[in-house]
């Protein structure tokens, strides 16, 4: 195994998603931010500096930098209420290349529920944030990252997997209608302003409604959404009297328990109304037990078929050019992780004659004006800084065998030992 490969093998990803588990089995693995913080905390304990946790709707997984991917299940084992048995069944554990590239593919949509989903870059780039801010990402997991972002958008420029809206939330706002008729004269409850309910929002008001009333735990974060489309809001506490009218109900929140509880079954009783459900978190925030309510047709997110068959259609057509683009740039990563290899000897190098440089003005120092000694030091560090450059370029073009090109370098400006460093 060469260094790049073993430089690769470094890293692991572990988990659980939609491909294979259920939502009844991904909410019981999935994180609220208090389990998150503490999942961060014990990787740290143990020893890992480059940690990613990524936990949405549709999956839970950990991306990092270890050659035991066990341990990254172990600390999901523990800070979530999944167990053993269902992880060994349903859930994944990649090592090495196939790791990189599993986290290349769900940035760009490939492995989303639906194929292409704008919102996984984003979740991706939170969780890659949120790990940068606890200091638990090096500079080899910021550069990935940043081939990262450069597949992902290259996957939007030069191809059409996000052609057409393909997303959950408007898949879900698809089905409400056809289920409905129409949305004209339906009362609409959305709970939850998140940045799904966001999406959900403009969805519903594009295609007809027009009577949306929006919930939130924040009575000022439903306000500013409430303000920005002139829709009318409401806190919790009239949860009840709103589910007693509505005709369509869609809950997203971050909540981590059933926000529409069974203590409503009454009150939906009551109003011998039927209601359509729409369940887009994860853990549900509708209790299941809804399903058999006589008056209610309950729906989650397993449940939701894709409604824009045509734009599926376009975005499958592109896979393998994305697919293609993935595959190059995994093999750019390979080059950035052999250049490292050469980057000692360039910075041995780049001090040597650097050193060189300032003990000769030293020796010159008392030669030459005051003045012109900020000009001369600018002259000589320029032309060091040259030297530097095309020296870093031959390097490089020997990074797949470096060794006899950084042994004639260093035995030729007698540079230090890799070993006696201390960058």
């Amino acid at each position: 195994m060469n260094e790049v490969e073993s430089q690769l093998n470094e890293f692991a990803a572990v988990g659980i998603n939609h491909w294979k588990a259920s939502v009844a089995i991904r909410e019981r693995f999935s994180m609220s931010e208090g389990q998150k913080e503490r999942f961060m905390d014990d990787a740290r304990i143990i020893g890992l500096k480059d940690v990613i946790l990524i936990s949405t709707c549709n999956r839970t997984e950990i991306f990092g930098r270890t050659q035991t991917p066990g341990v990254l299940v172990e600390l999901l084992l523990k800070h979530s209420d999944g167990d053993q048995e269902a992880f060994d069944d349903l859930g994944f554990m990649l090592s090495g290349a196939l790791a990189v590239r599993h986290l290349l593919r769900v940035a760009v949509g490939l492995d989303a529920q639906i194929l292409g989903d704008l919102q996984i870059i984003k979740q991706v780039k939170e969780a890659y944030d949120y790990a940068h801010s606890l200091g638990m990402v090096d500079g080899t997991m910021h550069r990935l990252m940043q081939f990262v972002l450069r597949t992902h958008k290259r996957s939007r420029t030069e191809t059409d997997l996000a052609s057409g809206a393909a997303t959950t939330a408007y898949a879900a706002v698809q089905f409400a209608r056809k289920k409905l008729g129409s949305f004209k004269d339906k009362h609409i409850l959305l709970v939850g302003t998140g940045k799904i309910g966001k999406i959900t929002c403009k969805n519903l008001l594009s295609l007809g409604a027009s009577n949306v009333t929006l919930l939130n735990r924040s009575l000022k974060r439903a306000e500013r959404l409430g303000s920005r489309f002139q829709l009318p809001v409401a806190g919790f506490e009239s949860l009840s009297d709103h589910l007693k009218k509505a005709d369509l109900v869609i809950v997203a929140t971050g909540a981590d328990f059933p926000i529409v509880g069974m203590k409503y079954w009454k009150d939906l009783e009551e109003s011998n109304q039927k209601v359509v459900m729409l369940d887009l978190s994860v853990p549900r925030n509708i209790d299941p037990k809804f399903a058999d309510h006589p008056l209610v047709e309950l729906v989650n997110m397993d449940q939701l078929t894709e409604t824009t068959e045509e734009a599926c259609r376009r975005r499958e057509e592109n896979v393998p050019l994305v697919e293609a683009i993935i595959d190059e740039e995994l093999a750019n990563f390979r080059i950035w992780l052999s250049e490292q290899r050469v980057v000692p000897t360039i910075r041995a190098l780049n001090d040597k004659l650097h050193d060189i440089r300032v003990r000769e003005l030293e020796r010159f120092k008392n030669r030459i004006t005051e003045e012109s000694q900020e000009q001369v030091e600018m002259l000589t560090r320029r032309i060091v800084n040259k030297i530097v450059a095309y020296s870093i370029d031959h390097l490089k073009e020997h990074h797949e065998s470096p060794e006899e090109i950084t042994k004639v370098v260093h035995s030729m400006f007698k540079l230090k030992p890799e070993a006696s460093r201390t960058d």
